[in-house]
């Protein structure tokens, strides 16, 4: 009883608490379990970097890179919907609902999980070679991804119920979930790659066996009968409105990171052409430094999405807005600072990852130049990212689409011919700018409609 009284206080302070204090406490404990997320690649990049002297590793680890980011979509399409859709109905106060979807989307976490790692053992060299592999780094890039198959499974499952333990009150708890994981890797990475001279494998099986601590970690917590909302007999049969309005909602972080692999895929063969597998391990230290930046945001968006779900469901829309506006704030500051670093070392930062002079100079230029329009992303995401926590996926996925795709691609194609490699990096910041702008006016038209509504409604 006391466990379920606990429970009831902390859904309780998300329509009563500070919305400054409430984000704090939600988004603190989300952002660092998103950055220390973010060290398995970057801990992976610099080990594999510096403990095996061929070239050639850097670029088949960045191959591999729109590989691992299709299995976190796939994480995120159920773990995103299901966290928004247990915010917003623990916001109108029908827990048991709330555990349907829990039951349904273990099951589809597992189904899905197994599904796209089958597909990757048996297409795996097309994958690659699609994804910008050549002859000189399939064979590194092939080995990671074989070996890190079973790790990538257990993805699917700590990302689909972390989002879901924080969106339910436990927002520290979350966070243990990523530290537990990346403070083992952290260790074994290092141990297998130059103690036991492992090589690449030894860098994936780090990997697996720190996503198998971290799975059983996050699964436990919904098994134990104690807590408010957990696994309960009766919820696992499919419930197809459920299943529909979970994928519904998690289309738009699935969406965002498929377009993450396809225009990794594109750069990944623009940069083939243009500069060889130099350019291509250039593209490595670029995606580590922003992605440090950009999942500190998501750490943030982490935060506000279970205050904006419940919030939202509840009718409270002043607490809506006003945490809207102090994330959004937050976002904008973090990506300034990533900008300033990315211009401020890009060679000390090039040289954590990579030991060749070529790619070293070929990174620091990337770094220059991709990154000159960083600083306005944060606000970007925070935007996106307020229309999927208040179930709106339809505007969610094109805010998604428009700077990975929509403008993306075509700026691809255009200015490399123009312009060589320095054409592929410009695409990026230019991108980021009319996405922007998009972003900006259709933000201002929802809150304009929502002001509007005597009530709440879904889209």
């Amino acid at each position: 009883m006391q466990n379920t009284h606990d429970d009831d206080i902390r859904l309780r302070e998300l329509a009563t608490a500070p919305i400054g204090r409430l984000l704090v406490k939600y988004s603190l404990p989300a952002v660092t379990g998103t950055v220390v997320s973010a060290l398995y690649n970057i801990i992976d990049s610099i080990v594999i970097g510096h403990a095996i002297p061929d070239p050639n590793v850097v670029a088949g680890i960045a191959v591999t890179f729109p590989v691992m980011t299709l299995a976190t979509a796939l994480g995120m399409l159920i773990g995103a919907g299901a966290a928004t859709r247990v915010s917003i109905v623990l916001g109108q106060k029908d827990l048991h609902r709330a555990e349907v979807i829990l039951g349904n989307s273990v099951q589809l976490s597992i189904i899905i999980g197994l599904l796209y790692a089958l597909c990757f053992a048996i297409f795996i060299d097309p994958i690659l070679m699609m994804f910008g592999a050549s002859p000189a780094t399939l064979p590194y890039a092939r080995e990671f991804v074989l070996w890190v198959l079973p790790g990538m499974v257990l993805i699917n499952l700590t990302f689909s119920y972390n989002n879901v333990m924080r969106a339910s009150g436990y927002p520290a708890k979350a966070m243990y979930t990523n530290m537990i994981g990346a403070v083992l890797n952290s260790i074994l990475a290092p141990l297998f790659l130059f103690g036991f001279n492992w090589g690449i494998r030894g860098a994936a099986l780090a990997t697996d066996l720190s996503m198998l601590v971290t799975c059983i970690w996050v699964m436990s917590h919904f098994f134990n009968k104690k807590n408010t909302l957990h696994f309960t007999r009766g919820t696992f049969s499919f419930d197809w409105p459920v299943i529909r309005s979970v994928l519904y909602i998690g289309m738009a972080p699935f969406l965002i990171n498929v377009c993450g692999s396809v225009i990794n895929a594109i750069v990944n063969n623009s940069l083939l052409h243009y500069g060889g597998d130099n350019a291509i391990a250039a593209v490595v230290v670029f995606n580590r430094v922003v992605t440090i930046f950009i999942f500190i945001v998501i750490g943030i968006c982490q935060g506000m999405q279970p205050i904006l779900g419940y919030n939202y469901g509840a009718g409270k829309y002043d607490r809506l807005f006003r945490t809207l506006r102090l994330a959004a704030i937050s976002a904008v500051i973090i990506t300034t600072i990533g900008c300033a670093v990315a211009h401020l070392f890009p060679r000390q930062i090039s040289g954590m990852f990579m030991t060749d002079q070529n790619q070293i100079a070929e990174a620091v230029n990337c770094l220059k130049i991709a990154t000159i329009s960083f600083w306005m992303v944060g606000f970007q995401v925070v935007a996106t990212n307020f229309f999927q926590s208040l179930g709106m996926a339809g505007k969610a996925v094109f805010l998604s689409l428009t700077r990975q795709i929509i403008f993306m691609v075509p700026l691809l194609f255009i200015l490399p011919p123009i312009f060589g490699l320095d054409g592929v990096w410009s695409a990026f910041p230019i991108s980021d700018v009319v996405a922007t702008i998009v972003t900006t006016i259709m933000l201002i038209w929802q809150i304009r409609r929502i002001r509007q509504r005597p009530a709440p409604a879904l889209n």
